[in-house]
């Protein structure tokens, strides 16, 4: 075997540059070890590594040629010899660790980008692709509250305490204000098959139970319970029955006058309807209230709902709930459930909530994000989204913009 060449051109975008190289060099019988490419605002940037066959010419007449077309084109091009060793060594990197991570807000800077590659850079791994997911954006709408920008970095390397890294990720994102996501780049990270959300204040901006607990004149006593609860300070079991027996009484009629209220997280919609045309299963897994969720079920095309049964008897709420009351446990059990019962790994699952009752959801899901959430739930998930909205999650599918059209 030859020497491999890296051959490096660059110049202005246009059809027909990479059917023109690549005929000269079919001329000599080349074999292509790798190839990329990428074209940022019109300016071509493409990479081969190739080895000439011993009985084709020498390695110059081949650049030669090559260097003839490139001047014919207009563009630059660079040769660069790779020893055989190195070429081996290369070969044999291959199996090391693969990682992807997404930098996630409104706009991207270029301090963002330099602290993150400083804490990538520090813990050994190297960056081998940046890809923009996120579509292009006028100059006029960069600063709006409604732009969104993207980036994922591709990176290879050992990462000895993955613990401190994702650490030290989720310090930068708050520092900062951005998000930082990073996943094991395997088979599952782009073959997930169901997606599980939690209801009240992930899928709506609203706690439901919060907005009855208003029209019970009881309001401030449950938004209390509740934050507490979300926040990890109280077991959900006691503080959900406490805060359903304060709306004993209630009018039935109360539920369709807040149902008619609620709104949905901005995102929400692009996002079901993307996964759905994917082909994805869905659920709500809610510790708020059927009612609700079959609300939503029908509006967003979901394919399942289990939340708490609110009682009503003679047209009033009853301040109980049939069945099991739906917490945390019962979360992660259900998304276990129907994965089997779809027949999907767990890994082949994304759950997303923002309460303390969905951390062991989020846990054993193969994607877990905690959305807009309390600060113990946010460091203790997998990920966390909080500049964009819901439809940000696509993002970390490693889905681009126009892919999502």
């Amino acid at each position: 075997m030859t020497e491999p060449i890296l051959i490096s051109i660059t110049g202005l975008d246009r059809p027909g540059i990479t059917a023109a190289i690549t005929q000269v060099l079919a001329g000599f019988d080349v074999n292509v070890l790798d190839i990329g490419q990428s074209v940022i605002h019109d300016a071509l940037s493409l990479g081969m590594l190739i080895e000439i066959p011993s009985n084709a010419l020498d390695g110059q007449t081949v650049k030669n040629a090559i260097q003839k077309s490139i001047d014919e084109l207009g563009m630059r091009v660079r040769f660069l010899n790779i020893p055989q060793t190195e070429y081996e060594a290369w070969v044999l990197q291959q199996g090391k660790g693969r990682h992807i991570v997404t930098l996630l807000a409104r706009q991207i800077t270029a301090h963002q980008i330099s602290r993150l590659s400083h804490i990538v850079a520090q813990n050994g791994l190297n960056i081998d692709k940046i890809v923009r997911l996120s579509g292009r954006i006028s100059l006029d709408s960069i600063k709006t509250k409604e732009s969104q920008a993207c980036v994922e970095f591709s990176l290879s390397g050992p990462v000895a305490d993955l613990p401190a890294l994702r650490r030290q990720f989720l310090e930068l994102a708050n520092e900062i204000d951005v998000d930082i996501a990073y996943q094991e780049n395997n088979v599952y990270r782009r073959n997930r098959r169901l997606m599980v959300f939690d209801m009240d204040s992930t899928l709506i901006q609203a706690e439901v139970i919060d907005e009855l607990a208003k029209h019970a004149g009881v309001g401030r006593q449950v938004s209390e319970i509740t934050e507490r609860a979300m926040r990890g300070e109280l077991d959900f079991k006691q503080s959900f029955t406490e805060r359903v027996a304060l709306l004993k009484g209630l009018p039935e009629t109360i539920l369709a006058e807040v149902a008619v209220t609620l709104v949905l997280t901005d995102g929400a919609e692009k996002l079901l309807s993307t996964v759905k045309k994917l082909g994805y299963k869905t659920a709500i897994l809610s510790g708020g209230f059927t009612y609700f969720g079959r609300m939503l079920q029908k509006r967003l095309g979901i394919d399942y709902v289990f939340a708490n049964e609110l009682e009503i008897e003679n047209g009033l709420v009853t301040g109980r709930v049939s069945g099991e009351i739906v917490d945390g446990a019962r979360k992660a059990s259900l998304l276990a459930s129907i994965a089997q019962n779809e027949g999907f790994s767990l890994e082949q699952t994304i759950a997303v909530g923002d309460g303390a009752n969905d951390l062991p959801m989020l846990s054993i899901a193969g994607l877990g994000i905690a959305f807009r959430a309390k600060p113990i739930v946010k460091a203790s998930a997998k990920q966390s989204l909080n500049t964009l909205g819901l439809d940000g999650i696509l993002y970390f599918m490693g889905l681009s913009e126009r892919e999502t059209k």
